[in-house]
């Protein structure tokens, strides 16, 4: 029983090793000087103009919670789609027309509020 805790011991020792290492080495052989060009705003090699600190529209934010909430329904889906040979039954498809249908709604109901007019 003791040899079986000795694998995960060992594991723990070596994972923790390397973190410190991970962490520390490049912490030592990074150069220290900042220069101007590092305090510079970096976006694919363009020069910055004008102000960071501009309003954005809510909309944006809005489209991008959306975007993430029907990407992470894809993955409730992926479950029922695994097993979709072996599925007999009403109540299995009456619950994917059930969750479907929720996430129609979902996106009729942002259509009717204007959250994808630009």
């Amino acid at each position: 029983m003791l040899e079986s805790y000795s694998y995960v011991f060992l594991f723990s020792i070596l994972s923790v090793i390397f973190v410190s290492i991970v962490t520390i080495v490049p912490k030592l052989i990074a150069p220290k000087a900042i220069g101007e060009k590092k305090l510079t705003t970096y976006e694919c090699g363009e020069e910055p103009i004008g102000d960071a600190w501009i309003q954005f529209n809510v909309r944006y934010y809005l489209v991008a919670l959306l975007f993430v909430a029907f990407d992470v329904e894809v993955f409730f889906l992926i479950p029922w789609a695994m097993v979709f040979k072996d599925l007999t039954g009403l109540i299995f498809w009456f619950e994917i027309v059930l969750f479907v249908g929720i996430l129609a709604f979902a996106l009729i109901y942002a259509w009717a509020k204007g959250v994808f007019e630009w």
